[in-house]
């Protein structure tokens, strides 16, 4: 169904990280640690500044894939797994861009699913990646139905 999308990215758009956003993403997870909320705090550590916490680029704009549409109903999130090659700091600019890395499908007692394995990137102004994101879409047999009408 979505075998065509494999590969596609979209462009990629920048996002800042912003102090308020930071602190109202830790407040909402319940983690109030100072390494992401007190500016003093985060002056004294080794990267001089605040840091967010690991689920953070969840908020970022990705941009959108041509051809990709996946509803924003009846979809399932199977799974999440970030990677950081260091950390995000409070203040700088992220560009980010998603790609469609698999597709494939399987049968369920309710049918037949389809997954759709994504990947986000975050890269610096220099276009060093700073982080990736795997996140798994499964797609029920009801969504699909409705996808190919």
């Amino acid at each position: 169904m979505l075998k065509d999308s494999i590969g596609k990215k979209s462009t990629k758009v920048k996002n800042i990280v912003e102090r308020g956003m930071v602190k109202r993403f830790a407040e909402s997870i319940g983690d109030l640690h100072p390494i992401f909320m007190d500016e003093a705090f985060g002056k004294q550590t080794s990267y001089g500044k605040n840091i967010v916490p690991p689920t953070f680029p969840r908020v970022f704009e990705y941009g959108e894939v041509d051809g990709l549409y996946l509803p924003n109903v009846g979809l399932i999130h199977g799974e999440q797994t970030y990677h950081y090659e260091r950390p995000l700091l409070v203040g700088e600019a992220i560009y980010c861009y998603t790609e469609v890395a698999d597709y494939y499908e399987k049968n369920g007692n309710n049918g037949l699913m389809g997954f759709v394995i994504l990947k986000r990137y975050g890269e610096d102004p220099k276009g060093n990646v700073i982080f990736t994101e795997e996140q798994v879409v499964i797609i029920t047999e009801a969504v699909r139905k409705e996808l190919v009408r």
